[in-house]
């Protein structure tokens, strides 16, 4: 049985998400750290990194969500967290699976 090709990338963003690929790599920008660590920096900052990782692993998806699984929406310390997970194979010549351009 051949798995279809969304549910394929479905998949792998599930395993992004969840932090069990080793290869993929997590960007977090600076405005959403400072709003979640109250501008602060050092150990204020982790903290809120691995809250929001931690909220983004648990993210439960809706049936109108997309049935990749690559975007996501949530509310975290009187903030609202958008995240997007963008899939790029480089066998496939620097074109993401997803449609999007890395």
């Amino acid at each position: 049985m051949t798995i279809p090709t969304t549910e394929r990338i479905a998949r792998l963003n599930d395993r992004c998400r969840q932090g069990l690929d080793p290869s993929a790599r997590i960007m977090v920008t600076r405005n959403c750290l400072a709003r979640l660590s109250g501008e602060g920096e050092g150990i204020a900052e982790v903290l809120a990194q691995a809250e929001l990782l931690a909220a983004v692993r648990r993210y439960a998806f809706k049936p109108g969500d997309g049935p990749e699984r690559d975007f996501g929406a949530f509310d975290l310390q009187d903030q609202r967290i958008l995240f997007k997970i963008d899939l790029y194979d480089p066998g496939l010549v620097k074109i993401a699976l997803n449609g999007s351009f890395c």
